[in-house]
């Protein structure tokens, strides 16, 4: 039986990543959690809403009742902040928490603590929480607990780092040494046994609100990031994803941002090469042995925003044109044909519906698309294709304008050109 999978909050960048990554796997099965809705109701098939947030009184008893009434097996914590809480009461919840013990989570989420663990050990920037103690200018100002960008802020002088302050005065800050030379994400794998099974390093080339949208492999410094990596595991103790991060300091040497104990939200880079960061985790939380094998070719992630759509339509069968629709440019247009096998999968009739000028089972057969239409209507003459819809639950794909009017005009149904496919895929 496949192990249910609690994912919360599911919709973070993370959430995200953990979805894309296991959506696919035949051992565990996803159900997605939050408090707010999100970007996760459109894109996990089984959601759960309105889940208390992790830090008021009744976040626990809710998930208890959610773990009983949906027999969650684990939970996939999906925030730094969230996972601190669940591995707290990991026991009394009475479901595995995917990932580092809680000495480990709490560790990660303060960088005091961080930098205090590894003080001696690896390179830090130099800090201070006092502003009296700043001795040069400009630093990095940035929360204790917190992760990524968010809160931080570049002071180049004392009145610029007082007039921020003032305004944020409720939130524990440490003032860093700035290091202005490139960033570097070092993902890694840690197993039960605690044995360090993989890290990997990729430049941090293009950042977006604390996440990196372009990322490729660093090959320089490899020898230091095995070291770093190795010390971490050491100290920290992690199990599962995991990630660091460093920058380089005004004279080239690397000192440590954050270590985190989740997986990055870009690690689906390395998954590109075969290092499924999510589905190891999950796998090792279960105790079960797992090894990393990575193909060896170059890759550059490049991220940006994508929709999800939900359209407040039923329909049962789907009416589909074929030039310039199924068919584009001579080529197979591979959305469409995403679509109509989605739509098999619910039960829906797919109708071809063409004035193709040819043999239009041959031209099927020569594209391979010979049986995917559960019927295929194929007009000769100048007959409007509304004359041929019998349906009055149905949806019709076309690429002419005239047809797409004339279809809505007599039977009232939802219509759609080609680049609509992506809203009902």
């Amino acid at each position: 039986m496949k192990k249910k999978i609690l994912v919360f909050p599911c919709g973070s960048e993370v959430a995200l990543e953990i979805h894309r990554s296991m959506k696919f796997s035949t051992h565990f099965e996803l159900v997605g959690g939050s408090s707010v809705d999100d970007h996760g109701k459109f894109v996990f098939e089984n959601y759960i809403a309105d889940i208390p947030f992790h830090h008021e009184g009744c976040f626990i008893p809710r998930m208890k009742e959610i773990i009983e009434e949906h027999s969650v097996d684990a939970i996939f914590p999906a925030m730094d902040a969230v996972a601190n809480t669940l591995k707290q009461y990991e026991s009394e919840l009475g479901c595995r928490v995917i990932g580092s013990d809680a000495s480990t989570t709490e560790l990660c989420s303060s960088k005091i603590k961080t930098y205090t663990k590894l003080h001696g050990r690896i390179p830090c920037p130099s800090w201070t929480t006092e502003v009296m103690q700043i001795e040069n200018y400009p630093v990095f100002v940035k929360p204790d607990v917190g992760y990524g960008s968010r809160g931080v802020f570049f002071a180049e002088n004392e009145d610029s780092l007082k007039t921020f302050l003032a305004k944020h005065n409720e939130t524990k800050f440490l003032f860093c040494e700035y290091l202005p030379g490139d960033e570097y994400t070092i993902d890694c794998f840690s197993n039960f046994n605690g044995e360090l099974l993989f890290n990997g390093p990729r430049k941090r080339a293009r950042v977006s609100n604390g996440i990196s949208v372009n990322t490729i492999e660093e090959k320089a410094h490899r020898g230091t990031f095995d070291s770093l990596a190795k010390v971490i595991n050491e100290s920290f103790k992690p199990r599962g994803a995991w990630f660091f991060q460093v920058k380089e300091s005004a004279n080239g040497e690397l000192k440590l941002l954050e270590v985190a104990a989740r997986l990055g939200g870009s690690s689906s880079y390395f998954r590109a090469k075969g290092v499924n960061f999510a589905l190891l985790s999950a796998f090792d939380a279960f105790d079960i042995p797992v090894e990393v094998l990575v193909n060896d070719y170059g890759v550059e992630l490049d991220r940006a925003l994508s929709s999800k759509y939900k359209l407040d339509i039923s329909y049962d069968t789907a009416y589909i044109d074929f030039d310039d629709c199924v068919i584009i440019n001579n080529s197979v247009n591979p959305d469409l044909i995403r679509f109509i096998f989605q739509a098999r999968n619910k039960g829906i009739l797919i109708v071809l519906i063409t004035r193709h000028a040819r043999n239009i089972k041959q031209s099927l057969e020569s594209f391979r698309l010979a049986n995917i239409f559960d019927d295929i209507i194929h007009i000769v003459d100048k007959q409007p294709k509304s004359n041929f819809i019998n349906s009055k639950s149905a949806i019709f794909i076309d690429d002419s304008h005239a047809e797409r009017t004339d279809v809505s005009k007599v039977h009232g149904i939802p219509v759609f050109s080609p680049d609509m496919i992506e809203m009902l895929s």
